[in-house]
């Protein structure tokens, strides 16, 4: 299981998470609490589906939403800071995006942006434009946060992503 290696690669680091979701509503934070022991390295999280809330919750820049929306890579960025931040956590990984039915800040469906922070600011990012039904996406969004999380965790131990 993706979240269990993952989680064990932060207890190897002994590093902490945070994750902030829009679109998935929980689903990774619920993806990682699944795990027998996740509470070593799982801080916890911030479900910011409104766009309000990434900005009081999580600090994402009031002029970076208002010229952007809420569904744009330096958002997810922000997010990912963010949640680190408020959590107390060594890395924070964010995802924000369009599951559907309609477009929303000028977005297609399926238009999803993945944020890893971490250690000394580091920053890596993925956009995404997937396909499928609502629930399609955001299970396809949830999988593709956690493979991205894992390449960075993978790579700050020297160890290569398959």
């Amino acid at each position: 299981m993706p979240a269990e290696h993952v989680l064990d690669l932060l207890v190897r680091q002994a590093a902490t998470l945070a994750v902030a979701e829009s679109l998935t509503g929980g689903m990774i934070g619920a993806a990682f609490t699944g795990v027998p022991g996740s509470s070593k390295s799982f801080r916890g999280g911030v479900i910011s589906y409104a766009t309000d809330l990434k900005h009081s919750l999580l600090g994402v820049p009031d002029d970076l939403l208002a010229r952007e929306g809420a569904v744009h890579p330096e958002v997810a960025a922000a997010m990912a800071r963010g949640v680190a931040a408020l959590c107390g956590s060594t890395y924070g990984l964010a995802v924000t995006g369009v599951a559907g039915p309609e477009p929303q800040d000028g977005r297609a469906v399926g238009t999803v942006f993945v944020a890893v922070a971490g250690p000394g600011g580091a920053l890596r990012g993925k956009d995404l434009k997937l396909e499928g039904s609502r629930e399609r996406i955001r299970v396809e969004t949830v999988q593709q946060a956690v493979d991205l999380l894992e390449g960075v965790l993978k790579q700050n131990m020297g160890e290569h992503s398959a």
